[in-house]
Order: structure tokens, then sequence, then C-alpha cells
């Protein structure tokens, strides 16, 4: 049993690690949208400047946000063990849909990288793409009100389950909020940037405490001993 509980500690925490790690590298990668988002002109010159990079930015994308997921799991999982089963429970159904939804994304920006393939000029680009931005806006907003909603959740389930110190929850939670408020905010460096390193400021806590401290402790509980 001691092998399957450490066997398990150690795929949750290298998943809550490695998420946040590979989605800042997404969007660091991603070709800079200047401007207010969504950006038409901005896409149709990434496009054509670097169809490759574009593609393969978006098929990470998809990859990060799947990733996102199993941390959160993971999350959820160490949390159920302090006996948070229930805003944490809440969370994870809407943290799958948002970033669900969020995956799909990418996917609908290949309608530009399809136009450039078939040598379409800049201008042609720049029209496929606001022919997807009726079904783009929506799944953009949708997905971030979900996420939201899952990550305020999981920020309540931190709140009440004290991770660590008392000091280290609070700076989780507010990362997390960080985090699902930046989807909402039509910057490239909100979008990109802010929530990438709130994803980190928010999950690498989380990940020590799971490698250091055998479960969260709740109001009442003596705090447990770390592992080694």
């Amino acid at each position: 049993m001691a092998n399957v509980d450490i066997g398990r500690n150690r795929w949750r925490t290298t998943v809550v690690v490695v998420a946040p790690v590979v989605l800042l590298a997404v969007f660091v990668a991603h070709p800079y949208l200047s401007g207010r988002l969504p950006n038409d002109a901005g896409v149709a010159e990434a496009v054509a400047a670097g169809p490759t990079q574009w593609a393969a930015v978006h098929l990470a994308t998809a990859v990060a946000s799947g990733l996102i997921i199993l941390a959160f799991l993971a999350v959820r999982s160490y949390l159920r063990e302090a006996g948070e089963d229930h805003f944490s429970a809440l969370g994870v159904p809407f943290v799958v849909i948002g970033s669900t939804l969020f995956a799909f994304l990418p996917g609908m920006e290949f309608a530009p990288l399809a136009a450039a393939e078939m040598g379409a000029t800049t201008t042609e680009i720049e029209a496929a793409q606001e022919a997807i931005a009726s079904w783009f806006l929506p799944v953009l907003v949708t997905g971030a009100l979900a996420f939201a909603i899952g990550v305020f959740a999981f920020a309540r389930a931190i709140s009440i389950a004290t991770v660590g110190s008392r000091g280290l929850t609070r700076v989780v939670v507010a990362a997390l909020i960080i985090m699902a408020v930046s989807r909402f905010v039509p910057l490239a460096a909100v979008q990109f940037y802010v929530q990438g390193v709130a994803v980190i400021v928010a999950l690498w806590p989380l990940a020590y405490a799971m490698r250091t401290q055998a479960a969260p402790y709740t109001a009442g509980q003596s705090r447990p001993m770390p592992t080694s």
C-alpha cells in the first residue's frame, strides 16, 4: 500500500509541475498579437510569416490544455484525501469543459493556416480568420466562463484545506483567480504571459506541498509531519 501511495503521489506531483511549464512554453512560442484581441490582421501576418510555427504552437496548445486537466485532477485527488470533497468535486467538470473548449480553439485557427497552405494572400488569410469569428468568440467566452467557475471552486477548496502554510495558501488562491480572470482580458500580453505565469505560481506550490505534505489539513486538524 505504501508503494502505491508513493507512486500515486509521484504521478500527481509530476503532472502538476509539468503542465504549467508546457502551457507557458506554448504561450511564449505563440506569435505575439498586438492590440486588442481578436486581431485578425495580426493572425494573418503571423500565419503567412510562419505557417509551420503556427501549426506546431496550436497543436501544442491542445496538448497543454489536456495536461492542465490532468493537473487539476491530481489536485482534486490530493484535496480529497484531506476530506475536501465538495468544492473540488464541483470544480472538476467545469475545469474539464473549460479546458476542452480552450483546446478546441487552436483547431479552429487551422482555418487561416489552410488558406495559407492553399496559396492565399495575407488579405485572404485574414478573411478566413474573420469567417470563423462568429464561432470562435462564443467558444472562447463559454470556455473561459466554465473554466473560471471550476478554478474558483478549486480556490475555495484550497482555502478550506490549507496547503502548506496559510501564506502559501493565499498565494495559490490569488494566482488561481488571476489565471481564471486572465482568460477574459482581450489582450495578448494578459492571455499569454499573465495567465502562463499565474498557472505556475498557482500549481508549483501545490506540487511542492504534494511532495512534502502527505495531505492538506483543515481547521481543527494538527499539521501533518513532512514526508521525506
